[in-house]
């Protein structure tokens, strides 16, 4: 089992989203979660560059959807 680092986040939770997703734009994932989504970061950012900065609102909105199976699909159907 991982170690729990910050705020309890587990690294491999996060790598595998990261791993996964890591190249999906913020910009993109804005279109699904709003714009405060990752706030203060560049909508031309990507997703790997600063998942482990997250803030807790973010981060559990992303978890939530991919812990479910749905972020894949969501970051599809935002992309077109």
């Amino acid at each position: 089992m991982s170690k729990a680092g910050l705020d309890n986040r587990h690294r491999n939770h996060d790598g595998e989203i990261s791993h996964k997703h890591g190249d999906t734009l913020l910009g993109t994932l804005r279109k699904i979660y709003g714009p405060g989504f990752a706030a203060g970061y560049p909508a031309t950012e990507k997703l790997s560059a600063v998942l482990l900065q997250l803030n807790e609102t973010s981060l559990s909105q992303l978890r939530r959807d991919h812990d479910t199976g749905h972020l894949g699909h969501k970051i599809l159907k935002a992309s077109k």
